[in-house]
């Protein structure tokens, strides 16, 4: 594919980079440093925060990507960037005039299980400018195939602020209100990284172009912007899990789930790097009415989202008692495990059924995305209204699971009937069967390997070690013989050859 696979690739080393960092840090930094109700909090900040900035947006990042084409000239894009960010300060002003107005009845609904945010409601409205300019940012590096940067900006640079912070809180250095507000600046700082990037690429422009750019085009845009800051926001509501959480048992358990959720947010790793630098080219293809072209790339995307996104869920849950045993507090987390396999699932159906949804949106049908959104928003919110209730955190989890199910089992249906374009292939079958064969070596590991090792630490990590370099290889091996991927396929190839040359 390109500079798509080689973008792809470069994203996928950032976010793999920051998921290392990250790991270091949930599990043997966040569980040490903070309580689960100083976890729960910072969880819930941060999801609201995003909730309300995709709701600001209205719909800028998608009409970015989807217009893109007609405002690029050569070296010149006519004031898309301006464009980029007066539109969202619209809606940021939108955000914060209902946050103030409704400020009291927000906090009222935390106050008896969860007042830490109602102490710390002040910093919402900051937290979420910062994520919207930060995505902003990012979103128009995307359009220019520039994915790699930003991604390090967020997946490490972030990761590696909020570190220090943890740090400096654990060792009593700072209070925890000084915390909390270094924490919220760590946004501040990686949303002006982006904006350098930009600068640095002769990208940032306030300067809006009308009269180079058709009429029908800019008003196509904005009504375009405004439809999908509903798709948008829905496309965030699962987020609403912590929320629920956090009103409905309080911060502490909001601070396990919290846990689970970045042990199941792995899986959704390669669906960010490889989703950022595909739309770009869905909707080029979309622009031209090329559908053939847009199904072919949409194949290969969902093969290679799903093949990803299993394999890493499949060595995250064999290895799941181990980790719960060696980090910090584990025992007092390990009841979130049930919620990684969850969520894990969750991330899998919408990592290789997103591209879907970015085909209909760039599609000249993108108002049927209102239909959808509207089954995915109703089926959360009131799933894990009810769900929570019933269940706790695994009910947030499995919220998240039959809403994507519905959502893209009435989409992927339209998208075959209307657009004549289908993402899936006899590949993914193979990738089942990959799945199970990995299932079926742990099962007799736990069987026949585990009973004859004894107790410790260095037994635990010495046996998930071996079991995880068994499976790897045995998958790895399935995917090379079975051909699921040509693009897998040619990078074992050359690693195999280059292995070969050194030998030599």
């Amino acid at each position: 594919m390109g500079i798509v696979a080689r973008q792809s690739i470069k994203g996928s080393l950032a976010n793999y980079l920051g998921v290392g960092i990250g790991f270091f840090t949930t599990f043997f930094v966040v569980t040490k440093c903070l309580t689960q109700e100083e976890i729960g909090l910072t969880r819930v900040l941060v999801d609201a925060a995003t909730l309300f900035a995709a709701f600001a947006q209205l719909g800028t990042n998608s009409s970015i990507i989807k217009f893109f084409p007609y405002f690029a000239d050569g070296k010149r894009n006519h004031g898309i960037f301006g464009w980029s960010v007066l539109l969202p300060l619209v809606g940021f002003t939108l955000v914060a005039t209902v946050l103030l107005l409704f400020r009291g009845d927000i906090a009222e609904v935390y106050s008896e299980r969860a007042p830490l945010i109602r102490d710390y409601f002040y910093l919402l409205l900051p937290l979420t400018f910062f994520i919207l300019y930060l995505t902003v940012f990012e979103t128009n590096a995307n359009v220019l195939m520039r994915i790699t940067v930003p991604r390090l900006v967020r997946e490490v640079g972030i990761r590696v602020m909020t570190l220090v912070c943890y740090l400096l809180y654990g060792y009593r250095v700072i209070g925890f209100e000084v915390f909390v507000v270094l924490f919220t600046c760590s946004y501040a700082a990686a949303m002006l990284l982006n904006l350098l990037y930009l600068m640095k690429l002769g990208h940032v422009s306030f300067r809006i172009d009308l009269k180079s750019i058709d009429r029908k085009v800019l008003s196509d845009m904005v009504r375009f912007s405004l439809f999908m800051t509903v798709i948008v926001l829905a496309s965030n509501t699962y987020l609403v899990g912590s929320l629920f959480i956090g009103a409905k048992e309080g911060l502490a358990l909001t601070g396990v789930y919290t846990i689970a959720f970045f042990i199941a947010n792995v899986v959704d790793v390669p669906c960010r790097s490889l989703g950022a630098i595909s739309r770009p080219v869905v909707a080029a293809a979309a622009k031209e009415d090329d559908w053939q072209e847009v199904s072919s790339i949409a194949k290969k995307v969902a093969l290679h989202q799903f093949l990803a996104s299993t394999v890493i869920l499949l060595l995250i849950w064999i290895n799941l008692d181990a980790l719960f045993e060696v980090i910090p507090n584990g025992a007092e987390y390990k009841g979130g495990k049930w919620v990684v396999l969850i969520l894990g699932l969750a991330r899998v159906v919408n990592g290789t059924c997103s591209i879907s949804s970015d085909v209909l949106n760039y599609s000249k049908k993108y108002r049927m995305s209102l239909v959808f959104v509207l089954v995915l928003t109703t089926g959360m919110v009131m799933l894990n209204y009810w769900l929570v209730t019933v269940w706790s955190i695994n009910g947030a989890a499995a919220a998240a699971v039959f809403a994507y199910l519905a959502y893209y089992t009435c989409l992927l249906t339209y998208n075959r009937a209307r657009l004549g374009v289908s993402i899936f292939s006899s590949g993914e079958l193979k990738v089942v069967a990959v799945i199970a064969m990995g299932l079926a070596i742990d099962l007799g590991w736990r069987t026949a390997v585990n009973p004859l090792l004894p107790d410790g630490l260095v037994w635990t990590l010495t046996d998930a070690a071996l079991k995880t370099a068994l499976v790897a290889t045995a998958a790895a091996v399935a995917v090379y013989k079975l051909k699921i991927s040509e693009n897998v396929n040619e990078i074992i190839d050359k690693a195999m050859g280059k292995l070969g040359r050194r030998k030599q």
